[in-house]
């Protein structure tokens, strides 16, 4: 990316303006200054008015641009698709954990973070979002499209735990699927294809049938795994790929907060919130974990 100022032109200052929910014209007049100083300040970053390497890296343009980040996982593309000021945490944290969630809703990422940027609820979100396949249609126009949430290094609340280090120190990917069903229908009465639909050789937390996780689902989260491992130096094999070993599929349904706060590595929501469902212990999850 360009270093942008006053009097700059261009298709960057077009993606400048854009982020910052600007007029884009491509020209880097006195309103688009008066917008980079406001996002400085408010990042903790030399207020000038010029876009540098920082003032990109906190909007997330240079770290997690393909094109030049050697850490790039090999076949890994990530979209972007940034919230709102305001709708994640301005504060930049080392990453210490992993966790994995599912939405419990429909496939396409861009509205799933598009509902957390239009919801009351304020900064609850994770940063990566993983599409599906519909299920009802089995339309895979979404399915395994990564797209990150808001800037490499921020946070938001995404947890529901007491632990204020879990939220601010991990990096949450959410993967676009239902979730339980029963009698082939979601928790909202949509009927699932038979395609979209896995039996789990016992309950977990009391549920047999499950909305399925797509092929490139799990290829995805393997992806971004090893692109996040790499990026924020964590230990995935650490916490639940080692319970697993231990444990079998029952890895998932393991509710030990202290150990994950003990354990910095790789985790669930199920294994911080006795109360949750995601994730679910499908064989093919589990096996890939185990090549990790």
């Amino acid at each position: 990316m360009e270093i942008l100022k006053l009097g700059s032109k261009g298709e960057d200052v077009k993606k400048l303006q854009e982020y910052l929910d600007l007029k884009v014209d491509g020209e880097f007049g006195p309103m688009t200054e008066r917008a980079v100083k406001d996002f400085q300040r408010k990042h903790i970053i030399s207020v000038d008015g010029v876009v540098g390497k920082k003032t990109w890296e906190a909007m997330g343009y240079v770290s997690t641009d393909l094109s030049e980040n050697k850490n790039q996982a090999k076949g890994l593309e990530i979209k972007q698709h940034f919230l709102p000021i305001g709708e994640y945490k301005s504060q930049k944290t080392k990453k210490e954990w992993v966790f994995l969630h599912h939405t419990a809703g429909w496939e396409n990422p861009i509205k799933t973070i598009d509902a957390w940027a239009n919801d009351k609820r304020g900064p609850i979100a994770t940063e990566f979002v993983l599409g599906g396949q519909n299920i009802r249609t089995c339309d895979k126009t979404y399915d395994g499209v990564m797209v990150q949430a808001f800037p490499t290094g921020h946070y938001a609340w995404h947890l529901g735990t007491g632990s204020n280090k879990l939220h601010s120190c991990s990096v949450g990917l959410e993967v676009c699927n239902f979730g339980q069903l029963k009698d082939g229908k979601t928790y909202v009465g949509t009927v699932a294809h038979q395609a979209q639909i896995v039996k789990l050789a016992k309950p977990f937390r009391g549920h047999q049938f499950w909305h399925k996780y797509s092929d490139l689902q799990i290829t995805g989260i393997k992806d971004w795994l090893l692109f996040i491992a790499d990026r924020d130096d964590i230990d995935i094999r650490k916490g639940l790929v080692e319970l697993i070993h231990k444990k079998g599929a029952d890895a998932f349904d393991h509710f030990d907060l202290s150990l994950v706060e003990k354990t910095r590595g790789l985790w669930t929501h199920t294994n911080v919130r006795k109360d949750k469902v995601d994730m679910f212990p499908q064989p093919e999850l589990i096996d890939m974990l185990l090549t990790l």
